[in-house]
This record gives C-alpha cells, structure tokens and sequence, in this order.
C-alpha cells in the first residue's frame, strides 16, 4: 500500500470544541447551566485563552452555547430551531449568489405551506383561529409600513405551521420565511399590494375554520403563487 495518508494534527481549539461538547452531550453540563471560566478551562486543558474563544465561539454558532459579555457561556437546549439556524449562515450564501436557489426555495415553500394548512384545516382549534385572525388585524394597521407588514405576514404563516403541534415545522417555516425575507425582498414592490394579502389571508382562515383542508390549500397556492413574484434578487446581489 503506497497511497500517502498523513495524519493531520487537530487545531488546540479544534481538540477544546470536542471535549466541550461531550461536556454537554454527555449530559455533565445541563441546560441552563454556566460553561465554566475562560480561566477554568485554561488551567483544565492546559492551553491558552484563544483556543478557549474559539472552540466557544464554535459551541455558540451551533447553539450549544449563549455567549454574553462579561457573564459566563450558559448551556442551551437544543430544539429544532436551533439545529435548524445552524445551516442559515450557509443557506443565505447560496441563496444571495443564486437566483436557481432562489426560485427552488420559492417551489420548496410552496410544497411546505399546501401540506401545512392541510394540517390547519384538520386540527385547527377555535383558539388557534382566533389568533390567526389576530395577526391580520395587526397586519391590517402595519398597511404602509413594508418592515412590520411582512414581519406579521410571516408570522401568520408559522402560526399555520404551529397548529399542527410539531416544532420541526415550527422551524422550518421560520428558516424559509428568514432566508426570502433578509435577501430576496425589495420593500417597496409590496406597496399597494397589501389589500390582496390581507383579503387572501382572510380567506384562508375561513377555509381553516370551516375545516375545509382542499379549499384552504386551494387558497394557500393561489396567495402564494401571486406573492412569490415580490421576491426577487436584491440589487447588490
């Protein structure tokens, strides 16, 4: 066998990042806990205050930890927002530099959202209609100010998502909401367009409502399909 495999050594941060986490993996450091000190961990593994920074500055990008300055890391609870937000930093790459991505994002939602108000229509309860109605009242006063009337509509859309009780959807319908929203949303192509999201809206609450799963899908591509033409690639992309 004459194929060089070199053995290529760790970074110290690198060795740090792993100990660390079996520390929280394992179970030793729990939820809500403090990571112990910077000077801690230094006299523990014998290595200096920058390998330290960088395995917790790891730790913190894949929601393992909360850093805050002048208080010490806590351990956080993995959920499926925080599994999921590990992909965003990569996910909003691709999707700045690509308008394939984009309309393959754009295909992907719409797949996602048919199945989710499925769900709604199905498991709705009278308090869960209620706050969807709630969220397009509040919409309907946001009429004119493009940040905070996109802000409520992607909050209708993961309160659909939420009803079906399962937090992975939860998640996932924030990540796609968050990537359309921060690189593929000029503001003011939504000007004058309000009044035809917040009738569509209305309409696929009364479809929630009366439990009618095909009529509210129905409702859902037709909102969809006329809204994705305001995503587009933002200039500076």
């Amino acid at each position: 066998m004459n194929r060089s495999e070199p053995i290529v050594r760790r970074k110290l941060s690198d060795e740090v990042f792993l100990r660390l986490k079996r520390l929280i993996t394992s179970g030793e450091l729990q939820p809500g806990d403090d990571m112990p000190s910077e000077r801690e961990l230094m006299e523990r593994f014998e290595v200096g205050r920058p390998a330290i920074r960088e395995a917790m500055q790891a730790l913190s990008n894949m929601g393992l930890v909360a850093i805050s300055h002048g208080e010490r890391a806590k351990v956080l609870q993995l959920t499926a927002k925080s599994i999921i937000k590990q992909v965003d930093g990569a996910a909003k790459i691709i999707l700045s530099s690509s308008k394939d991505t984009l309309e393959h994002l754009k295909n992907a939602r719409i797949f996602f959202e048919r199945g989710m108000v499925r769900e709604a229509a199905e498991k709705a309860t009278a308090e869960d209609v209620q706050r969807l109605r709630a969220t397009v009242a509040e919409q309907r006063s946001f009429r004119g100010d493009s940040e905070a009337f996109i802000s409520a509509d992607m909050k209708f859309h993961t309160q659909i998502a939420a009803i079906s009780g399962n937090p992975i959807y939860v998640a996932v319908s924030e990540a796609m909401l968050g990537w359309l929203k921060e690189y593929h949303t000029e503001m003011l192509i939504w000007t004058g367009k309000e009044k035809f999201t917040l009738t569509e809206h209305e309409e696929i609450i009364g479809r929630i409502e009366q439990k009618d799963a095909d009529g509210a899908e129905k409702a859902m591509i037709k909102h969809l399909e006329r809204s994705r033409a305001l995503y587009v690639m933002n200039s500076g992309s």
